[in-house]
This record gives structure tokens, sequence and C-alpha cells, in this order.
């Protein structure tokens, strides 16, 4: 019971300083708009997909309030050039502001590239190719002058004329409606580019420069509000999984009875465990072998369930509930078989917390698993829930990542699973451990979905706000936010 009241405690907490969850369950697209004013009149605008804006602004292509040039400034350094530094395409992907705060890579470029794509105050920038057409026309603006900082490739660099307010632009091409006319126009199979003439055609709401700036400082409120209370909500949730991981380890090195007379193990990171128990070597209760498997090309939507490397790497979950794809029964035989309990790590990982990260398989079905797998298949009494919470739990996690070898892609190998030191208790108490962990992990489960439900409608009345600010659906002279409201309240 300690355990629920604690995290009824803090998803109570999850409204400290931003919205409770009950405040946040309206907000969405329609809140977007009906928490504002309007503009007292409206005209139609001639576009179809923008609809009504207010009747004193206008409508204009990019090309005539803006000069839009692409890059050709690429991240080598060839002698004789000047030394520059790049504002490259990740600096703009994930920043909404480009500033000298940011760690830029050092290159070259021409003179005539340095005074061609010199950053200066209130330029524009924007992602021009992608392998994504949804990560087209993603947009950042230049708070100030950054001598010595050029525009890099597959970048646009969009510098505003006099009456055009750069940060007002970054807002447009951030909102949903204007960017997806740019996301329709990029060409492209495996790789997607939108070309000078597709952007410069590109239609936005022009508003007098006034109020572009009166629609960017709103919204800079509005958008660091909602960030804030986003930002709070994540945290929050990275506080349970702290919480969920070390309940985990507890009940799988320590089980349930804080009084059980305990015994040292001699393993410095271990310490004590319950006096009954055993330290094993994971290899002394079961046989490892590695997985075979063909290409993706056999996967079906039915069929013999597969569980690949893929969905091993990628999963929070410490068990194998169902396969995401299938393979036909007829090339089941090139992969490995898998039966209920056998246990699958991923061979290799990127990070310390992803080598050799493993799953145990609940499916009671036949199912097989492809290749960079390593399979586990206990042979003496080892209860399966409780083996996939040990071997998933930070104690295994840590040797794990000891063991691994390499640099950008790190191997683990079935000789150094084989070390992995595990307490195991007696089956009737892995299983009462296993009831108690599936208990208090759901509640913290349930809690973390729905905080992060919280944050998906926080993101969505963001994104929805940017677009009916810049389409002229708020009249921000005399818009009063209602995040603040509520934040207040």
């Amino acid at each position: 019971m300690a355990c629920r009241r604690t995290v009824e405690t803090e998803f109570d907490r999850a409204g400290e300083g931003g919205l409770t969850v009950a405040e946040s369950r309206g907000l969405g697209v329609r809140d977007a708009e009906s928490g504002f004013k309007r503009y007292p009149k409206y005209r139609d605008s001639g576009v179809e997909w923008l609809g009504g804006i207010p009747e004193h602004w206008e409508v204009r292509r990019l090309k005539t309030i803006a000069r839009v040039r692409v890059s050709n400034v690429d991240k080598k350094s060839v002698a004789g050039q000047i030394p520059v530094k790049l504002c490259n395409y990740v600096n703009v992907y994930y920043n909404d502001k480009i500033a000298d705060d940011i760690d830029f890579m050092s290159a070259t470029a021409t003179a005539h590239q340095v005074e061609r794509f010199t950053l200066r105050g209130g330029d524009v920038l924007i992602t021009k190719d992608s392998e994504d057409p949804s990560d087209i026309a993603v947009p950042a603006v230049v708070t100030a002058d950054l001598p010595g900082i050029v525009c890099g490739y597959h970048l646009a660099h969009i510098r505003p004329d006099p009456l055009c307010d750069g940060a007002y632009l970054a807002r447009a091409f951030g909102s949903s409606g204007l960017r997806d006319q740019f996301n329709i126009e990029a060409n492209g199979i495996t790789r997607f580019g939108l070309t000078s003439g597709a952007m410069s055609d590109g239609v936005f709401p022009f508003p007098p420069l006034g109020e572009q700036r009166g629609i960017s400082e709103f919204l800079d409120r509005e958008t660091e509000a909602i960030d804030g209370l986003v930002e709070r909500k994540q945290r929050l949730i990275e506080l349970l999984r702290e919480k969920r991981s070390a309940l985990i380890s507890h009940a799988v090195t320590q089980g349930l009875d804080p009084d059980a007379p305990k015994k040292e193990t001699g393993v410095e990171w271990l310490g004590a465990i319950p006096a009954h128990w055993d330290l094993v070597e994971l290899g002394r209760t079961g046989e490892f072998r590695k997985g075979r498997g063909g290409t993706k090309l056999d996967e079906k939507e039915t069929g013999i369930p597969c569980v690949r490397y893929g969905d091993l790497y990628t999963s929070h979950d410490y068990f194998v509930h169902r396969a995401r794809s299938c393979v036909r029964p007829e090339v089941s035989v090139d992969y490995t078989p898998i039966r209920y309990g056998d246990v699958l790590f991923a061979a290799s990982g990127e990070t310390a917390e992803d080598i050799g990260k493993s799953a145990v398989n609940l499916l009671r079905s036949d199912a097989v698993c492809g290749g960079d797998i390593i399979l586990f298949s206990p042979e003496r009494e080892c209860v399966p829930e409780f083996m996939g919470y040990a071997l998933g739990s930070a104690n295994a996690t840590y040797q794990k990542a000891t063991m691994g070898r390499g640099f950008t892609v790190v191997h683990i190998y079935i000789s150094q699973l084989r070390r992995l030191l595990i307490p195991l208790p007696p089956a009737c108490e892995q299983r009462l451990i296993a009831d108690y962990l599936d208990r208090e992990t759901g509640e913290l489960d349930t809690v973390i979905e729905k905080i992060g439900r919280v944050i998906d409608r926080l993101e969505e009345y963001r994104s929805a706000v940017i677009s009916a600010a810049v389409a002229g659906r708020i009249d921000v002279r005399r818009a009063r936010s209602p995040v603040r409201v509520q934040e207040q309240a």
C-alpha cells in the first residue's frame, strides 16, 4: 500500500506550477481559438486552405516579402578559403531560435559565400531537404547579427524585407496549415527536397508590421508558458520511471520481506541478499544460443509471430506479449524457434542502457526470432516473469554495460552473458515478487501514460495556437491566455 499512496501523491503533484490533468483534458485544437477573441471583421483570403483572414490583412507570396537563397556552403574545410562557423541542418531542426550560444561546427567558405550567407538578426532559416517530407520547411529565426556564422548546406536562407518581421515569418513557417503547402511541394522518393521556386511561391497571410511583431511576441509568451508545463510533466515522468526502476531493483535483490536474514555476497555493487537465496551465474541456469533469421521481406501481417532485434531495441517492456510482425510458415524454418519463458537479448547497442537489452517471451503460440539476438532458455526452476524483471533491472543493466565491446556500436557475446550474476530466490518466492511487481509497476505505468496524454494535449494545443495566431483567428491585440489563467488558479 505504501507504493500506491506514493503514486497517487506524485500524480496529484503533476499539476503543481502548471495544469492539473483535469484542467488539461479540455485543451485541444478548438480551445486554441475559443479561448481567445477573434478579429471584428474577416474577408475571404482567396486561398481555399487558408479561408477567411482579418479584413485589413493581405495574402502575399514569399518572394514578394523576402529574399530566398539556397545555401551551397558544405561542412568541408578547403585550404585558402575563409574560416567560418557553420549553422547546419541540425542546428535549425532542434532550435526555434539561432543565437551565438549554439555550438556551431567549423568550416570554410569563399568570400562570395560569406557575403551571401552570413547570418543577420531577423533572418529565417528553414530545412530544405529531408528523408521525411514532414521535416521539410522546419524554421528557426536568427535573434541577432552573427558575424562569422554562415547558413549551411540543406538549408534555405530567407532574408525578410523591411516590412516583414522575421520572427513572425518563422512562426508562420512553423504553423501546421502553412507548412503543409511546402510538405506537398517537396519532391523525391527516398529523400525529399524543395526548390527555390516552390519556396518563393509559398503563400502567407500578411498583417501590418506592428501586428506581425505583436503576433510573434504573443506566441513567444504562449509557447514559453506551454513549454514550461511540458518540461515539468516530462520531468515528472522521468522521476516516476526512476522510481519504477528502483522498485524493481530492490524487489529482485532484496525480496519483499524487509526482516528476512541477509548474507553478504562479496560483490561490491550488490551487497547483501536474503540468506536463503542463491547468487548464480546465468550460464549455470540454462542454455544459450544465437538467433538467426531472414530479411524484413519475409514480414507479413499474419503467420508465425517473429521477434526481431528492433523489437527489443525500441521496447520499454521487459516482456514480449505480442510480436510486431509475422513470417510465412514456409520461411519460418530459416529463423530460430523460441518457446514460452525464453529470454531474448539484443546482441548490440549504442548506449550503456541498450547493451544486451532483454525481454522474456510470454507468447503462448509458436514463435521465432531473427538475427542479432542471443537466446537464453532457462533449465532450472525459473519463473519467466521474475526473470524478465531481474534481467531488465538496473543491476543487470550495469553488468551488461561493463561487458560491452566496441565504440559506435557496442556488442555483447554469449561468453559474457554466461557470467551475468542474478540473485535467485525459490520459485514460489519468484512468483510472489513477480506478481507484486506486476501490480506496482502497472500502477506507475498507468500514471506515466496519463501524464503522457496530458503532454500530447499540451503540444497539440501549442501547435494549434501558433496556427490560429498566424492565420488571424486570434486577435492578439486583446488576447489573454487561458493557460496562464488556469496556471494561476
